[in-house]
């Protein structure tokens, strides 16, 4: 299998063979286990969505006994029998309207405990369709009741024996023989129970809501507890059923788990349920043969469909291979040919796929290559002598500026220090050219430090030149005057002259309105320097001719009478 087509054949072949059965069973899990999931998060779905219409209609029945309960509570200023009863007028009309304005009450009834009061028994309205509005009803007398017994007068000895509002499971309400569910509030007065505050609800209310939740065709929900007690199932009838009637609690259908799996009237079902704020359990069920539906005949459709592009890949790969392997040795030889130093060859491939684009940019590639090696063969911007960089660098930052200032980039501000070395020559030639590369390190090193945050340049033999901008270029004035403090410095703690650091200097701000371009600005610094060399050249030939001076001083008093003799050495023949 040398040949470079039958290679890439061969090899796309065994790729697209593993990649295709890859996806295939990929697929085929992936789906599984999305309709799965798809399944239990509509179920899911469902079940929140009733969750929360139920809770808020069971909540707005919680806030109106609540209302009630607490405005009962507040309106008690006595328990004899004539505050009681005016405590009732003022209480039954409230509670009335509250009750109208909350949707599903079948009743609604404060009834005080016989221990409490004797006479004052409470009241109790029930909703009445012909007159569409509550109507009084007698009240049953609850002293023939055990109010300590619980399973008798639930409404009342539940919430009393409790000591807390209540949600009461279904029941069949006193002489009315209705299922209802009730909330109950416990009254207290002083810390003394007094009675109970209640709204009783119709099922159908309630059934409309659950009865809304439909999934697919023979999915539905229902409401129950924890331990599988139906309290409204929408294909039984439930205050038809007794413990001996009560159907059988299929295996799986009561769980702590949110999702379900049971089998009920020999058919598999999946569930989800939710807990509703008054203790009940909201399910929602559908057959597992409609929730997976069709994606058997799915998966089989992708086989297919896999074989299918298998063949038709099979077939492009035949046919285009040679097509790829043209290009490809094409470029062989170019990089090969780029290996070898050779920058100029021809590519003449061109389309616009990733054969083409590959090519293009390879040509590209080989284009800047070539454009770089040339350009670091023209310039290297590191000064070998003081790694500071070199006037190449220097000529790249000034095209930088004056690309800037042509570009119209506002608010540009720099200045250019130009730095010359003096009497390099002198210590070249009097100490050695190594002492003189000492030197000059020396000022380079000096520079470096105090204009730390600008990029220095050695633009001759020795002369240096900086950019000041940003920081150094705000800081320009006590820079300048730290330079020649160090300078000073590093002078007076030796004596040798090629450690020691003479610099002329000068400093050039750029001006909009007067430097039409960069180079103006390095010219004028550069001026600034040799007049500064100037003043220092004259200051030290001053400084020597004045030390000259004090020398031919200190030497004239002993030379001054040079002829002059002692009175006896006078005329040494004046004593013959």
């Amino acid at each position: 299998m040398r040949s470079l087509r039958t290679k890439i054949t061969f090899i796309m072949l065994c790729v697209v063979i593993v990649a295709v059965t890859t996806v295939s069973v990929l697929s085929v899990v992936f789906i599984r286990n999305s309709e799965h999931k798809r399944s239990d998060q509509i179920l899911l779905l469902l079940c929140e969505t009733g969750e929360r219409n139920l809770n808020y209609y069971f909540n707005s029945v919680q806030k109106s006994v609540a209302k009630v309960s607490s405005y009962v509570s507040n309106d008690i200023d006595g328990l004899d029998d004539e505050k009681f009863g005016k405590h009732m007028e003022r209480v039954q009309p409230y509670f009335d309207e509250i009750a109208s304005k909350t949707n599903g009450v079948l009743t609604y009834y404060y009834r005080i405990d016989p221990t409490a009061s004797e006479n004052v028994k409470g009241f109790w309205y029930i909703y009445s369709e012909d007159n569409a509005d509550f109507i009084e009803h007698e009240v049953t007398d609850i002293t023939l009741y055990d109010t300590e017994d619980t399973s008798a007068l639930v409404w009342f000895t539940v919430p009393k024996y409790e000591g807390r509002a209540i949600w009461l499971p279904p029941y069949i309400t006193d002489n009315l023989d209705v299922r209802v569910i009730s909330y109950n509030v416990p009254i207290y007065w002083r810390g003394r129970f007094v009675g109970v505050v209640g709204i009783e609800i119709d099922y159908s209310t309630m059934a409309e809501q659950v009865d809304s939740i439909r999934l697919y065709n023979n999915g539905y929900a229902f409401l129950g507890d924890a331990e599988g007690n139906l309290f409204y199932h929408p294909r039984i009838d439930v205050s038809k059923l007794t413990e001996t009637t009560m159907p059988a609690i299929p295996d799986g259908a009561v769980s702590e788990t949110t999702f379900l799996h049971c089998t009920f009237d020999g058919m598999e079902k999946d569930a989800a349920w939710r807990n509703l704020s008054n203790g009940m359990r909201l399910n929602v069920c559908a057959p597992v043969s409609e929730m997976e539906g069709d994606w058997t005949n799915l998966i089989i459709n992708i086989l297919i469909i896999a074989a299918e592009v298998l063949v038709a890949a099979s077939i492009f790969i035949l046919i285009f291979s040679s097509r790829i392997a043209k290009p490809l040795k094409q470029l062989t030889e170019a990089a090969e040919q780029a290996d070898n130093g050779n920058y100029d060859y021809k590519l003449t491939y061109d389309k616009d796929d990733e054969l083409g684009r590959l090519t293009k940019t390879f040509k590209r590639l080989s284009a800047h290559m070539k454009d770089n090696i040339a350009s670091l063969n023209k310039q290297v911007f590191v000064d070998a002598l003081t790694n500071v960089k070199n006037k190449g660098a220097f000529s790249v930052f000034l095209e930088q500026l004056q690309e800037e200032i042509d570009g119209g980039k506002t608010q540009i501000n720099f200045a250019f220090g130009v730095f010359d070395c003096d009497d390099l020559k002198f210590v070249n030639d009097q100490f050695g050219h190594e002492n003189g590369d000492v030197y000059l390190k020396t000022a380079s090193r000096t520079i470096c430090k105090i204009f730390k945050n600008s990029p220095v340049f050695r633009i001759g033999g020795d002369e240096f030149s900086i950019i000041l901008r940003d920081e150094d270029y705000a800081n320009r004035e006590e820079l300048i005057k730290k330079f020649e403090a160090t300078c000073l410095e590093i002078n007076a703690a030796t004596n040798n002259v090629w450690e020691q650091v003479h610099v002329s200097m000068g400093i050039a701000e750029y001006e909009p309105l007067h430097d039409c371009a960069v180079i103006d600005v390095v010219r004028r610094a550069d001026k600034v320097m040799y007049e500064n060399k100037r003043l220092r050249k004259k200051a030290k030939r001053s400084a020597e001719q004045k030390a000259e001076e004090a020398k031919s001083a200190a030497v004239e008093p002993a030379e001054q009478n040079p002829t002059e003799q002692k009175p006896e050495d006078a005329n040494p023949t004046d004593n013959q």
